[in-house]
């Protein structure tokens, strides 16, 4: 039996990574966190994991179109990224939830702090500050379902894969 080799699947999670970024959704309801905080199991390498949603975010972006603030989500998510390969690389189906919890409120905090001191949408006042997370809440709903969504069936997949092939190997020996 042939296994897919290692280059193909990469190339294949780029494209779907963008294609969930070009078809329609709701705002934010994507699963770049989730391959973000899945990097450490999926790649083995923080390099590949940074090349992945690099590749696939910037893709899209050329496609739906550039804009000034978006280095400050690619910040975001290297930080995520980070964190997770480096720190919280422990996950499990217990508490993949937390995880992905604590990616997405990540996400929230850091994202909505850059569009709050870059933008002239909000006062650069405390309660300027106030407004701009409340008014992004809707948007952090959207992050967090689709984290939890995409993380769950991530993780099923490679665990489903792993085991798979683990049964090949064994079977073949």
């Amino acid at each position: 039996m042939k296994i897919i080799n290692k280059n193909s699947s990469i190339f294949f999670l780029i494209i779907l990574l963008v294609f969930s970024r070009l078809i329609p959704h709701p705002p934010n309801f994507t699963p770049i966190i989730s391959i973000v905080i899945l990097g450490g199991i999926l790649f083995q390498s923080f390099i590949l994991t940074a090349i992945v949603f690099f590749t696939s975010m910037f893709i899209s972006d050329l496609i739906i179109g550039l804009y000034p603030e978006m280095i400050f989500t690619y910040i975001t998510l290297m930080i995520i990224g980070i964190l997770y390969y480096f720190i919280f690389n422990k996950i499990n189906y217990k508490n993949l939830i937390v995880h992905s919890f604590f990616g997405s409120f990540i996400f929230y905090l850091i994202t909505n702090f850059f569009v709050w001191t870059n933008g002239s949408l909000y006062e650069q006042t405390l309660d300027g500050l106030i407004q701009c997370y409340i008014l992004a809440i809707p948007f952090f709903s959207n992050t967090l379902l689709s984290t939890i969504f995409f993380s769950y069936l991530t993780f099923a997949c490679v665990d489903k894969i792993k085991t798979h092939f683990y049964k090949i190997e064994k079977t073949t020996i």
